[in-house]
């Protein structure tokens, strides 16, 4: 289990890797990755006491999996969920017949009009599991809503869809016709 400290530094750390590497002051590669050293130190930098082992920890037991690291143990980069423009080098796949999307109630009128857009990230994020998409939809306030995606019917129509390191499901855009609103009952 992660403590305070752990939560908090794996917060920035994903922010840095995803969204603003100037927050620590470090550079990403055209693939999203970073120098572990350099990123501890950075992270020092800011007043933090932070070791290895306590990276490796938070890597290792995050609830998300949200970071990897390479096969040479020397770099970090986030799995997905970038707003900045890497390439974090995923494989296509073919999803199940179903995924999972999970939002708010006040927000369902204007993805039954426009689909799932992928606003800032690189990717629209879809989950397997109706449980990971209800964690998903509990994050904001509001009234959870799960919506089922036709994914197998959307790749069979010529969509691609990439699974991320960690288990979440990514395509470019959900056009409506894909998308049914679940009974909450």
């Amino acid at each position: 289990m992660e403590n305070e400290k752990q939560v908090k530094v794996g917060k920035l750390l994903a922010c840095a890797l995803r969204h603003k590497p100037e927050v620590l002051g470090i550079a990403i590669d055209k693939n999203g990755w970073t120098d572990i050293d350099i990123l501890i130190k950075a992270v020092n930098d800011r007043g933090t006491d932070f070791t290895r082992e306590e990276f490796d920890f938070i890597v290792e037991n995050n609830n998300k999996k949200r970071l990897a690291v390479s096969g040479d143990g020397k770099c970090v980069r986030a799995n997905q969920g970038h707003s900045i423009n890497v390439d974090v080098e995923l494989n296509k796949a073919v999803p199940p017949f179903s995924l999972y999307h999970g939002t708010k109630t006040d927000t369902v009128p204007l993805i039954m009009e426009s689909g799932l857009l992928k606003m800032k990230r690189q990717h629209v994020h879809l989950s397997e599991d109706l449980q990971t998409a209800t964690i998903v939809a509990g994050r904001r306030k509001g009234e959870n809503v799960i919506l089922e995606i036709e994914a197998r019917r959307m790749h069979n129509e010529g969509h691609t869809f990439y699974l991320s390191e960690n288990g979440v499901w990514l395509a470019d855009f959900v056009d409506p016709k894909y998308i049914k609103k679940m009974d909450n009952s």
